[in-house]
């Protein structure tokens, strides 16, 4: 099953739970223009559950967006993964909690989490914080994260090739959201880039 929420057109849940599906795609997104919170979690309650997990966030234009997702792997067996990417410019700022709990017994269990953020200026900040709850033995838990800035290496190497400066910028910005952006329709991906 495949759920795409973007922030300020849709309602975004504050609690799911994952236990009738054996795979769950779901994708959250907020877009350009969107300042406030995203409240997230999701339990994972059947062994043998998937949880594919990506998301999306602009703060382009001064926006604040604060994302708190929960992942809780509450049986052994099951498996998560999540992957959250972020843009930020004109003094834009993001924080990004994550939590990956694993509850008593719940061995076999699989959980990575990912946070990667591009500032586009140095007037705006991310701030994130990975963080795993482990309370058994037996399982394969990761988390990683990154802030940082296009690679003016990448661009240089555009701009030699007779790309011009504005669009070799939004080719970069394009490449490191392809893995989440390609996952919503394309009328969805239109929007979205429309507005970066």
């Amino acid at each position: 099953m495949k759920r795409l929420y973007i922030a300020g057109f849709d309602e975004i849940p504050q609690q799911l739970t994952l236990k009738d599906n054996d795979l769950l795609e779901l994708t959250i997104v907020c877009p350009p223009g969107y300042s406030g919170d995203i409240n997230f979690t999701i339990d994972l309650l059947r062994p043998g559950v998937q949880l594919d997990l990506a998301g999306l966030y602009f703060c382009t234009r001064g926006e604040r967006q604060r994302l708190n997702i929960g992942v809780r792997h509450m049986v052994g067996g099951a498996r998560s993964k999540q992957l959250f990417k972020g843009i930020l410019g004109g003094g834009g700022s993001a924080v990004f909690n994550g939590l990956i709990y694993v509850e008593h017994g719940a061995g076999g269990t699989s959980a990575l989490q990912e946070n990667h953020s591009i500032l586009l200026d140095t007037e705006s900040s991310a701030e994130t914080h990975p963080q795993l709850e482990i309370y058994a033995d037996d399982v394969e838990c990761s988390h990683g994260a990154t802030v940082g800035f296009l690679n003016e290496d990448e661009r240089f190497y555009m701009r030699s090739r007779g790309i011009p400066e504005d669009e070799a910028r939004r080719l970069q910005i394009l490449s490191f959201l392809s893995p989440v952006l390609s996952r919503l329709p394309a009328e969805k991906q239109e929007f979205i880039i429309g507005r970066i």
